[in-house]
């Protein structure tokens, strides 16, 4: 593959700053090790190395088409779903490569949920929409209290409260992005995968999201890809930002990571020019 002006590879990126990289295993919730995410012969995305702490939001910037959503979906495999999907390099959680060939998706996709752009409740109750998925992954304990627990943490119990028995339909999309969220921790993941959460929502629907979010760090890892670099800055603790570079003699692009560190610093004191000219708005 050749890149314009006779450029055979990416881009290098930035070295990860030593605050974000060479973390303890016990502070690391998933790594990419030069992870290469591709669609038939297309490259999507080259060459990713990361480490998503513990505990923390990370953010995924960068213009449309770098590769940000197709990253954020490998790690809970639901780019399976794409018949010409292919991997190479390591997507590794809990010390397990997530693409080894023991390693059941299914089981993968509990342990790491997904969020997604638009609001999308099951056509069920509110009460089922919560209970539904910890049935079938086997709870056995108070499903009254399981459902109450979610919908508390996901910061929309007192505006359902009164009619668990009504369709999740029923709520306004900000109220259904919550429950949606609230879906996703009832079954008790360590990671909560958020592709574009708020950019179907109003501004103060987004709010309450972003605030669900500030108290959720406190419990599980989250990942969030977003357009909105205001909301990146107001949400996260990391941020990692992609830009790609089109084929030469394609018509397509390949995504790859430019520069990753700690929030401030991306927008404050970026190092690479590429990172200092999206961020300034000079493109994207």
């Amino acid at each position: 593959m050749m890149f314009p002006s006779g450029v055979t590879s990416l881009p290098v990126p930035m070295t990860l700053s030593s605050h974000s990289a060479n973390l303890p295993d016990d502070q690391v919730a998933i790594t990419c090790e030069d992870v290469t995410i591709s669609y038939g012969a297309f490259e999507a995305v080259r060459n990713v190395y990361l480490e998503l702490p513990r505990g923390k939001v990370t953010a995924f910037i960068g213009p449309s088409g770098c590769g940000k959503s197709t990253v954020l979906r490998c790690f809970n495999r639901m780019n399976d779903l794409i018949p010409s999907f292919g991997l190479k390099g390591r997507i590794v959680y809990e010390g397990q490569d997530l693409y080894a060939p023991n390693v059941d998706p299914v089981e993968v996709r509990r342990r790491i949920g997904m969020v997604f752009q638009r609001p999308n409740p099951f056509p069920k109750s509110i009460y089922e929409n919560i209970a539904f998925g910890a049935r079938i992954n086997g709870y056995s304990g108070d499903m009254d209290e399981l459902v109450e627990r979610s919908l508390r943490r996901a910061a929309v119990w007192d505006e359902c409260k009164d009619k668990l028995n009504e369709s999740g339909y029923s709520l306004s999309g900000g109220q259904q992005q919550r429950l949606c969220i609230a879906r996703t921790i009832a079954v008790q993941p360590d990671v909560i995968l958020m592709d574009e959460p708020c950019s179907a929502l109003d501004p103060i629907s987004t709010l309450k999201v972003e605030e669900t979010m500030h108290e959720l760090k406190k419990e599980f890892t989250i990942v969030i890809v977003t357009h909105n670099m205001q909301q990146a800055v107001r949400v996260s603790d990391m941020t990692a930002f992609y830009n790609a570079v089109a084929v030469e003699g394609g018509s397509g692009k390949v995504g790859y990571l430019v520069e990753y560190d700690e929030t401030a610093n991306i927008f404050n004191n970026p190092q690479q020019q590429a990172t200092q000219e999206y961020v300034s708005g000079r493109f994207g």
